[in-house]
């Protein structure tokens, strides 16, 4: 491959007003729906494709104003890249005399093609006009509108470049009787030497001649047919072909097969969807390739732009992954708009670009490229990887512990009256705090998705909290910031007890392992080692060691009948977590615990849900 797409400008497409989206050779477009991944694709169709025959008035961008956008502006540059896929500074021989002046030079002498689509209504004869031109230069994207340039139209599409589209909607069954469907094309440019053609069209006739021997029903039909000799004075000859008697018209009869072993396939029409539709975009493939070995016939260079909506529909997991390998794969470039946690599990960082609507404006993330090697790996490990399908959630709540990741769920259920997943909110328990929180405010930050913290309290927590949270926001005052609640000095567990939900806690301990559970582990581990810690005392002469000593659990003290109640739940933190959330739950919003109360109105602010 010589060439690439690497940046596409779009205004006043559809939802679109004005966006920019940087593309590598393969482009995973992610985000909910209505985020604009369509448009995008539908875009490109204009400038390079032959979407513009389905254009419509509503294509235009409505704006907040209830204005219509009196025109369509779409913007591609295309540069020149080695095997690899990095820009480098010409273009080859072969793509210089395609392309010949289009071709323009950057400040630094890299070589770049901008083609400009142009769409607006005639007004006179109604429909659109579509002007098609070349760039004399790449400028800022804060002027690309505005600023005049020199732009040469182009007679014609180049058609060395093809943009091939693959729509959410497809079917093998049915696209076999399309002869406009890519493989329709495919079988219409079969062809077959004079010499094979006589000897492939007379081994048909034998197939049909034994055929109609063999078949008492057939003869007999045939007789009969014969009967219109009548009408013509005797002569005339009537046959019967099972098989189709030209090659030419194999197509008219082409159907395909699938099964586990020749002697169990059957036809599509038989298959489900999951199947006809990965059929359907392998058959692309089969397009792509018959076109590039026309253009090397003709030497010609090709370079196809293929765009796949969707094309996870239907298929199950496993066959997302694999049909992902295989569209990744194919030649050219390759822009994937995707729903699937699967697929954009497989996708390198580099590939993901997140569309979201904000404030009636669709915009465009990625995420940054100059991250540290370690920080690329822990953000494709952990959320990537592990959990893509927060990917396309409205916002994150992050949690650190086993309690408040079982409870937070149903209290959001409670209090919104809706499932989180439901509003697009996803809870995270990162499984720690410090350091664990940054591949997630990471991820959020430059895919510009708002992440709210429900932390500890302790101050090592707290001063964890500070040092990363400004890490990658630049900001340390977590205190007031409308992003983040902190518990008072505590974990969560020691939050609830010390706020007035002990009896939360105890019904929760009792219904897990009986009624006596809490008195019984009292009696059984007060004045029990409870571990050791370090004392004030000289280090140990002979091995200059810290002197520590034995720490007893203490039950009758003031605090030691909450103490008891923590050590319970931190014994076996997995059994009571989502017992303590069911207890919770049963309580009424209103007296939900203060700190949960804070969480849910900040994210009532901050977020459209």
């Amino acid at each position: 491959m010589c060439i690439q797409i690497d940046t596409i400008r779009i205004a006043g497409f559809r939802g679109i007003q004005n966006i920019e989206i940087t593309l590598p050779r393969v482009t995973v477009l992610i985000g909910a729906n209505n985020s604009g991944k369509t448009s995008v694709l539908k875009a490109m169709q204009l400038a390079l494709g032959d979407y513009s025959r389905y254009l419509s008035e509503e294509d235009f961008h409505i704006g907040s104003d209830d204005k219509r956008a009196s025109e369509i502006l779409i913007d591609i540059r295309i540069i020149p890249v080695n095997m690899q896929g990095l820009r480098i500074t010409e273009f080859n021989e072969e793509w210089m005399a395609e392309l010949g002046d289009s071709i323009k030079p950057e400040v630094n002498n890299n070589q770049f093609v901008a083609l400009r689509t142009r769409i607006a209504p005639n007004m006179i004869k109604g429909g659109f006009e579509i002007s098609r031109s070349t760039l004399e230069k790449w400028t800022d994207f804060s002027t690309w509108r505005s600023e005049k340039m020199k732009e040469t139209k182009l007679s014609a599409r180049m058609q060395s470049i093809s943009m091939i589209s693959i729509d959410a909607q497809r079917d093998i069954h049915q696209e076999l009787k399309e002869r406009s469907s890519f493989v329709g094309r495919v079988l219409t440019n079969v062809e077959y030497s004079d010499d094979d053609m006589k000897d492939l069209e007379k081994r048909i006739k034998e197939v049909n001649d034994q055929a109609v021997q063999k078949s008492d029903e057939l003869q007999n039909l045939k007789t009969h047919l014969e009967e219109l000799n009548q009408s013509f004075q005797g002569s005339g000859n009537a046959e019967i072909t099972p098989f189709p008697k030209k090659l030419r018209d194999l197509s008219k009869h082409f159907s395909i097969h699938f099964g586990e072993s020749s002697g169990t396939a059957f036809s599509m029409e038989y298959h489900g969807m999951g199947t006809r539709s990965w059929a359907s975009i392998l058959t692309v493939k089969a397009f792509i390739d018959a076109m590039i070995a026309q253009h090397e016939k003709e030497v010609i260079p090709f370079f196809p732009i293929l765009a796949a909506e969707e094309p996870e529909a239907h298929l199950h997991p496993n066959a997302q992954k694999t049909l992902y390998r295989q569209l990744a794969g194919t030649y050219g470039q390759v822009i994937i708009s995707t729903h699937s946690s699967y697929v954009a599990a497989l996708a390198n960082q580099s590939e993901l670009r997140y569309l979201k609507s904000q404030n009636g404006e669709i915009i465009s993330r990625a995420l940054c490229s100059e991250l540290e090697a370690e920080a690329q790996r822990r953000i494709q490990r952990e959320i990537i990887h592990s959990r893509g399908e927060i990917l396309f959630s409205k916002a994150w709540i992050l949690c650190e512990g086993e309690t408040e990741e079982q409870a937070l769920p149903c209290l959001f259920e409670k209090y919104f009256g809706h499932e989180a997943f439901e509003m697009g909110v996803s809870i995270i328990g990162i499984g720690g705090s410090g350091k664990k929180y940054v591949p997630f405010l990471t991820f959020a930050r430059d895919f510009d998705i708002p992440v709210f913290i429900f932390s500890d309290g302790e101050a090592a927590a707290v001063k964890d909290l500070k040092k990363y949270y400004d890490k990658v926001f630049g900001t340390t005052d977590v205190s007031n910031c409308p992003y983040i609640t902190i518990l008072d000095g505590t974990d969560f567990e020691g939050y609830l007890l010390n706020t007035g939900f002990i009896k939360t806690v105890e019904n929760a301990i009792n219904s897990v392992d009986g009624k006596d559970t809490i008195e019984n582990w009292i009696t059984k581990k007060n004045q029990t080692p409870a571990g050791r810690r370090k004392t004030n005392q000289p280090r140990c002469k002979t091995c200059k060691q810290e002197i520590f000593e034995d720490v007893l659990r203490d039950y009758k003290s003031s605090d030691g009948y909450n103490t008891a109640l923590l050590d319970i739940l931190d014994s076996a933190k997995p059994k009571y977590a989502p017992v303590i959330a069911e207890k919770l739950c049963e309580l009424d919003a209103n007296d939900f615990p203060k700190k949960i109360i804070e969480l849910f109105e900040k994210i009532k602010a901050g977020v459209k849900l």
